[in-house]
């Protein structure tokens, strides 16, 4: 925060504290100190070792080749062909990283060593694709590039400058030969060596802070693998709905009915104990039913490929244990169901059992033990529901509720179909229509 303070401005803290002043000189200088001299720069300048290091085989392999070992070549030959075999070695530490498993070892490297922004976002794993691999070759190129610069320098350089600032024997000669060399360069002996050794770390911060830079670039997802990311995640979000929604519709619907015909048992208990007696079986059996549809449910979430978690449970085969389930709770449905609904696809079948449970639960729920209509028919190469039930006093809806239709609409739109909910024409009834085409899939 920034207030201000007659003609000034003071930086407080969130409570109100001063917090300590960088903007002078003495701040500039000591956060350049510790971006050049800090626990970063010296994990960076390791990984750039690491690159020099890796350098050294595709280097020596080229110097061998060009022969710029031969000690009778003059000394501007000589270093003309070590420059030529660094030329060299670059294309062949490129076609080395074309090797699958480079891409995750860098990649571990720079999450380790670089300091990067965002180190999750670096590969992990060996490249998958030929996009992939041209960037990590890149980054490879750049890595050992700049590993063997910043190595070259500290080996050579280091040495060379400890030695000037020392002012150890056998420097004196050379101060001479810099000097009538260079007559007007103010740098001589321990001034030159500081020189050396500021230019290394220089060196080594500015390769160090390109290569942080370029790894979420090189070393980070391609456009088709966080297209295939952002895939796999929606397949992920869409199958824990569903499964939600298989909780939702199997707990909610026994919880329902349990509370019905606890509430039922407990006032007839004392006048028609066989009532109530049938009403605790009828709540046995809803509870057994309710836990080992729990058990499947739980069982998919175990399952480590989304792809083989689909949800299982009852089909409209097992209709009849829900209406008689519904009865022994108050709700007499009259239902009117079509012949061959035994014949439809098993992932129809499903949601179209759990489509009706909810509605069910519904009616239960908000109307209380009062009748209702149920018709599934099949019509025009589609299977229609319909369901209605006379609209009952409001009860209060429990925090968090009113997920039951969304809930169907959601299962009738995954198999390609539509759903409708409101008062009847008549404004006395509620009427749930539900569509789905006979060949859907999930």
């Amino acid at each position: 925060m920034i207030t201000g303070v007659g003609d000034g401005l003071r930086r407080t803290g969130r409570g109100g504290g001063r917090l300590p002043r960088t903007a002078g000189p003495g701040g500039r200088l000591r956060h350049a100190a510790g971006a050049a001299l800090g626990r970063r720069a010296r994990l960076r300048w390791v990984h750039l070792v690491l690159g020099g290091a890796l350098l050294m085989p595709y280097w020596m392999l080229s110097v061998v080749l060009f022969g710029a070992l031969d000690p009778n070549q003059s000394p501007a030959r000589q270093l003309l062909l070590y420059v030529l075999s660094l030329a060299t070695s670059l294309p062949m530490a490129a076609v080395t990283a074309l090797v699958p498993m480079v891409r995750g070892l860098e990649g571990a490297a720079a999450r380790a060593l670089c300091s990067v922004p965002r180190p999750e976002e670096l590969a992990a794993g060996p490249a998958r694709s030929w996009a992939a691999r041209r960037r990590t070759a890149l980054w490879y190129v750049l890595h050992v590039l700049f590993g063997g610069v910043v190595a070259g320098m500290t080996l050579a350089g280091t040495p060379f400058a400890v030695v000037l600032v020392c002012g150890f024997s056998g420097t004196e000669e050379f101060v001479r030969m810099w000097q009538r060399h260079f007559p007007d360069w103010l740098a001589s002996g321990p001034a030159l060596g500081l020189g050396v050794l500021l230019l290394i770390v220089g060196t080594n911060a500015v390769c160090g802070s390109l290569l942080a830079r370029w790894a979420p670039v090189l070393l980070g997802p391609t456009p088709e693998e966080r297209v295939a990311a952002a895939e796999r995640r929606a397949t992920v979000l869409a199958q824990r709905n569903r499964l939600a929604r298989e909780l939702h519709d199997s707990v909610g619907h026994a919880l329902s009915a349990v509370g019905i015909q606890a509430s039922a048992a407990a006032r007839v208990l004392r006048s028609n104990p066989d009532f109530a007696a049938e009403a605790l079986a009828a709540i046995e059996e809803t509870a057994r039913a309710a836990v080992a549809e729990l058990d499947t449910v739980l069982g998919l979430l175990r399952e480590e490929d989304p792809r083989a978690a689909e949800p299982a449970g009852p089909t409209l085969a097992g209709l009849d244990d829900l209406l008689r389930q519904l009865g022994r709770a108050g709700v007499a449905v009259d239902a009117e169901l079509a012949p061959g609904l035994a014949g439809l696809p098993e992932a129809v079948s499903r949601e179209a059992y759990r489509i009706v449970q909810e509605g069910l639960t519904n009616v239960l729920r908000h109307a209380g033990p009062a009748p209702a209509g149920l018709r599934v028919a099949l019509a025009g190469g589609r299977l229609e529901i319909e369901l209605t039930n006379p609209l009952g006093p409001a009860r209060p809806s429990r925090p968090g509720g009113g997920r039951g239709l969304r809930g169907i609409a959601e299962r009738a739109a995954a198999l390609h179909g539509g759903s409708t909910a409101g008062p009847g024409e008549d404004g006395t009834t509620w009427r749930l229509a539900v569509w789905l085409p006979v060949g859907g899939t999930t």
